[in-house]
Order: C-alpha cells, then sequence, then structure tokens
C-alpha cells in the first residue's frame, strides 16, 4: 500500500503540469534553432542535472536515487545505448513534427493528445510479447481512433499534415522506448538510466545535427534558445523527472499513470492561455476523446488495484 495517494497525486500533478508546458516551450523554440541542435543541447543540460542531483543526494543519502549497489558495465552501456536511441528517435521526431505544423494550427494541443496516445500504444505492443491485451484497451484505442479522426481529420485529409505523421512517429518511438525502459531500470537505477540515456540522445542528437544542420546553427541561434533549453534540461527533464520519482512512492501505479496523462491536458490549456492557439469546437471534442481513451486504458490496472485489496 502507497503511504499518501493524495500526497503522490498532487507531486505527480505538477510533474505533469511541467510537461505539459514544455510542449509551449518547444514550439517557441522550433522558430529559432534546428531540431537536433535543440535536442542536442537539451539533453546535456538533462544529463548534467541529473548526474549532479546523484551526486548530491548520494550524499545526503536519500533513497528516491538509491541505485543497485554493484551494476554490470556492460549492461549499463547496453541499457544506456538502447533507451538512449529510443529517446533521442522519440524526442527529434517530435520537435520535427512541432515545427512542421502551420500557422493557425494548435500545436501544444495536437502534438500533446497525438504524444499521449503512447498510454494505449504500450499494452497494445505488448501483444509482440505474447502478453494478453484486456478488452478494455482495445476499446480505448477505438475511441482514440475516434478522438483521432475529430482532431486531425474532420475537415477532410487537407486537415492531416505531415506534421502529424512525425508527431505520431514520436508516440510509437516513445512507446518502444517504455518499454525498453521498463527493462533496464530497476537493473540499472532510474535516475542512473536517464542520465546516461540522455548523454546518448545529446550525442546521437549532436551528430545529426553537424550532418544536416551545419549551415543553419550559430552561437547567436543557440544563445537564443537558452531559456528554453534551461527549461527543457533543467525543469522538464531534471525537475518533473525527480518530481515523478517521488509521486510515484506515494501513489497507486494506476492513480500515477492517469494523473500523468494529464500532461496532454495541461499542453492544450498552456498553447491557449499563453500563445493565444484555441481549440475548434471539432478538436475539443478530439482531445476529450483521447483523453476518454487514455483514462480507458487504464482501467485494467485500477482492476487489479482493487483485486490485491
Amino acid at each position: 500500500m502507497k503511504k499518501n495517494n493524495l500526497k503522490g497525486s498532487l507531486i505527480l500533478c505538477l510533474a505533469s503540469l511541467l510537461w505539459g508546458l514544455a510542449f509551449v516551450v518547444q514550439n517557441r523554440a522550433a522558430d529559432k534553432i534546428p531540431p537536433f541542435a535543440f535536442n542536442c543541447i537539451r539533453s546535456f543540460i538533462g544529463a548534467a542535472f541529473l548526474l549532479c542531483l546523484m551526486a548530491i543526494m548520494s550524499v545526503k543519502n536519500r533513497d528516491f536515487v538509491i541505485v543497485p549497489k554493484t551494476i554490470n558495465k556492460k549492461l549499463l552501456i547496453t541499457g544506456s545505448v538502447v533507451c538512449g536511441t529510443m529517446l533521442a528517435i522519440s524526442t527529434n521526431f517530435q520537435q520535427f513534427g512541432i515545427a512542421a505544423y502551420p500557422n493557425g494550427v494548435p500545436i501544444e494541443a495536437r502534438s500533446g493528445f497525438l504524444t499521449a496516445l503512447y498510454v494505449i500504444i504500450v499494452p497494445i505492443l505488448s501483444v509482440f510479447a505474447r502478453k494478453k491485451v484486456p478488452a478494455i484497451v482495445w476499446g480505448s484505442a477505438i475511441v482514440a481512433l475516434s478522438g483521432f479522426y475529430m482532431l486531425c481529420l474532420f475537415e477532410g485529409v487537407s486537415g492531416f499534415y505531415v506534421a502529424d505523421i512525425l508527431v505520431l512517429g514520436c508516440t510509437v518511438a516513445f512507446s518502444l522506448h517504455i518499454i525498453v525502459i521498463d527493462k533496464y531500470c530497476d537493473l540499472i537505477g532510474g535516475v542512473r538510466l536517464s542520465a546516461f540515456q540522455f548523454i546518448v540522445c545529446a550525442v546521437l542528437s549532436g551528430v545529426m545535427s553537424l550532418i544536416f544542420e551545419r549551415d543553419l546553427i550559430s552561437v547567436s541561434k543557440i544563445a537564443s534558445v537558452i531559456p528554453e533549453v534551461l527549461y527543457m534540461g533543467v525543469v522538464s527533464s531534471g525537475i518533473a523527472f525527480t518530481l515523478q520519482t517521488v509521486g510515484q512512492k506515494y501513489a497507486e501505479p494506476a492513480v500515477a499513470s492517469l494523473t500523468m496523462s494529464l500532461e496532454s491536458v495541461f499542453a492544450a490549456l498552456g498553447g491557449w492561455l499563453i500563445t493565444g492557439n484555441a481549440l475548434k469546437v471539432n478538436e475539443i471534442i478530439g482531445c476529450l476523446l483521447v483523453f476518454a481513451a487514455i483514462v480507458l486504458a487504464q482501467v485494467p490496472e485500477f482492476a487489479k488495484k482493487g483485486h490485491r485489496q
């Protein structure tokens, strides 16, 4: 039993708020610097923050950053490379998608809710691991598709953009990333794995930036996104991740998943309140359907909780 479900939920809600607002930050950065360069810098900052956090907390002996005492170096390298590669693929798909949306599109809401579909895709992908998928998850997938239609296809094919395909590519990659994280996390330690996967992501993104964006980056452009990369590296990757780690100590898994899915809602609200990207009626309906699908996908976890009690 968790010690304090409400306390955990509030902490996770704050983490979701920080992650949701990250979509606003990413949208602003997309106008200033190419995607690979942006993800390279933010990932290095995120890795540095988490490594410093590990060093400080190990001295203070805080239990939420405790890692296995003995770690196989080969396992650490393998896990970091695999997870970091999937993270690089997902974050760059997402940033390219955000940058590709035309003016007038509610970018934060659209990309936020499409990304959140990983909650449904992850259990569906488990079919390939020969795991049984509850019927309600398949039902939630149908609801999600209905929401996707209202969000992206209600006005016809002209309302479906290349950017949507890129963000959906991010969603699939992020779903695979969650699966490999689950494989290595307990063996390596959550914070340590995150720090090293950010390093791998930064290196891969940096190499791609040097190959494809050499003529598009400059010192002035990098300087122009300092607030954005600091938010993404320190706040989104560092502080929010730490809040997630602490919050999950107290909240039940089902409650934790549901609370973190509020990220998409905060993305839409942030886009509306900060950048003025209001939603049309069909887009609001689409967002509501996608969120309903996300909630439905959590029902099996709630059922497990009730069965354990």
